[in-house]
This record gives structure tokens, C-alpha cells and sequence, in this order.
């Protein structure tokens, strides 16, 4: 018993910041810590734009972009112009979303408002869709639309790719 209450004597600073960073927000949100301050974040009011439109899974441009040069940081919400848009949950035929290896979710979208799952992110390239090393991003279910906290891939030549959403949370070609 005096073994445990020292290693938690010794350990409390650590100890009381993974409690409170792993508890100190409601389902949903995320807890950010500045200085030492704790603030619960929504990820549906607080992300980051991304508005390009070469991501279109219908582009074909030969202009190829690499994601694995962005920083990321944070949460992030696809539009295709004014349109909402979603990561495509299929595989995505190569060549396309302005890369040679369209970056696509393996497995479902969220159902649930407000939740966030973990999914893997898959890659097309040279006939099979994950190719390459594949990653873990967060999905949330926001009201009508998806954000995304994105990770770094694995190569260069791989990008996000996205789609529109439909009222029934699919991609329209």
C-alpha cells in the first residue's frame, strides 16, 4: 500500500494532468490545455476549412499534391465549393482527388450526432486500395455534416479525398 500511495506521491503532477485531460470534457468534445488552463472544444464549431477543389473525387488533373507536407492540427471540414463534403468510404480509383494515391475511410461514416469514432485511412495505388501504409483518423457526426481529425500520411503523392454529402450521409459522383 505504501509502495502505491508514494508511486502516486511521486507521479501526482502526470498523474492529475492524464485525469484531467482524459476527463474533464463531456462525450463529443476535446480537451485542449494552454498554460496549464483546461477548455472543452467542440470539434463541430472549431475547425479548419478545407475548400480545395482539386480533393474532388471526379478530378483527374495531372497537377499532383502531397498531404504528407501539411502540418495537422486540429479538426478539419471538406467543402467542394459552397457543398459540404465527406472523405469517401470506398476505395477511390488512383489518379484521381489531385494525387496519385486518393486517401479514403475503411469503414463507415459515424450515425450518431456528436460521435467520434476511429477509422483507418486507405490509399489506391498500383491496383490495390491500401497500397501503402495505412493511418488512424478521428470522424465526428456533426448536425449534417462530418469534420475530421486528420493525421499525416505515410508518403508523399497521397491526398484526402472528398465527395459531396447527401441528405442520407452518401457521396454523390
Amino acid at each position: 500500500m505504501i509502495q502505491i500511495r508514494d508511486a502516486v506521491f511521486r507521479l501526482g503532477p502526470v498523474l492529475w494532468w492524464l485525469l484531467m485531460f482524459s476527463f474533464c470534457c463531456p462525450s463529443g468534445t476535446e480537451c485542449n490545455t494552454t498554460n496549464g488552463s483546461f477548455e472543452c472544444i467542440d470539434p463541430c464549431v472549431n475547425y479548419i476549412t478545407l475548400n480545395d477543389p482539386w480533393r474532388s473525387r471526379e478530378n483527374r488533373n495531372d497537377t499532383i499534391h502531397c498531404d504528407r507536407n501539411n502540418h495537422w492540427s486540429g479538426w478539419y471540414r471538406f467543402y467542394l465549393g459552397q457543398i459540404s463534403a465527406q472523405i469517401p468510404n470506398e476505395c477511390i480509383e488512383e489518379n484521381r482527388c489531385g494525387t496519385h494515391a486518393p486517401l479514403w475511410i475503411n469503414g463507415t461514416q459515424p450515425t450518431q450526432l456528436n460521435e467520434i469514432v476511429n477509422r483507418t485511412v486507405c490509399n489506391a495505388w498500383l491496383g490495390s486500395c491500401c497500397h501503402f501504409a495505412t493511418h488512424t483518423i478521428q470522424v465526428k457526426l456533426c448536425n449534417g455534416y462530418y469534420v475530421y481529425k486528420l493525421q499525416q500520411p505515410s508518403t508523399c503523392r497521397l491526398a484526402y479525398c472528398a465527395g459531396t454529402v447527401t441528405t442520407k450521409n452518401t457521396i454523390v459522383d
